[in-house]
């Protein structure tokens, strides 16, 4: 834990080190896989474990909320991304980590909602939680896109994983809210890219609505 040896400066210092290092080419590949997802009416499928978890919930209701403007939310005709965590559904996942195990808690519910051409947005700090890799590699297996958010070597996640964003740093809470922060961005893109706004503004997308 780097605030367990550094001040309040130095961590805030290295904190700004680690966002400079940050793959931006990889921040704009997750920003058009969202994106995508939603002009092609497809699902976002989003969990992970612990802190990853809640961060799942966060970015599916930042997502299902927050793609259009709060003024149209109840346009009925507006076309919406469909979106996911399958981190919040408590009664299911005590059921399958009681009566299976613990690792098929993403797969099992995957198996239920996903198709071909879905996105999996998959997010493992240390890139090996086994029910984290047993639901990509059926993703992998069955025509969905994979992107994994990781942090410390990236781990089994970033060799299986299509595509993803990896904060290479050996510290879980540091790299927990690396991934939130830059999720704000990948949002606040997807948001301008729907609506035609911000430097997207102009731009006509034939697919707004339904």
């Amino acid at each position: 834990m780097l605030g367990v040896e550094l001040d309040a400066g130095a961590y805030l210092e290295k904190l700004q080190q680690e966002l400079a290092r940050i793959d931006r080419a990889a921040m704009e590949r997750w920003a058009d896989a969202i994106y995508e997802a939603w002009r092609d009416g497809k699902y976002v499928f989003i969990f992970g474990n612990g802190g990853s978890g809640t961060t799942a919930s966060h970015m599916c209701e930042d997502l299902g909320k927050s793609t259009l403007p709060e003024s149209e939310l109840m346009d009925e005709t507006r076309k919406r991304l469909k979106v996911l965590s399958l981190t919040d559904n408590a009664g299911w996942l005590m059921a399958i980590g009681n009566d299976l195990s613990y690792d098929q808690i993403f797969l099992q519910q995957l198996m239920n909602f996903g198709s071909s051409g879905d996105l999996v947005l998959a997010i493992s700090g240390s890139g090996n939680s086994e029910n984290v890799l047993k639901a990509v590699d059926w993703a992998n297996r069955h025509g969905l896109k994979t992107f994994g958010l990781t942090g410390y070597d990236g781990g089994r996640l970033k060799q299986i994983q299509q595509d993803g964003l990896h904060v290479a740093l050996d510290d879980m809470g540091m790299v927990e809210s690396i991934h939130l922060a830059l999720f704000h961005w990948v949002l606040n893109d997807v948001f301008a890219r729907i609506n035609a706004q911000g430097r997207y503004a102009g731009a006509v997308e034939e697919a707004a609505r339904s």
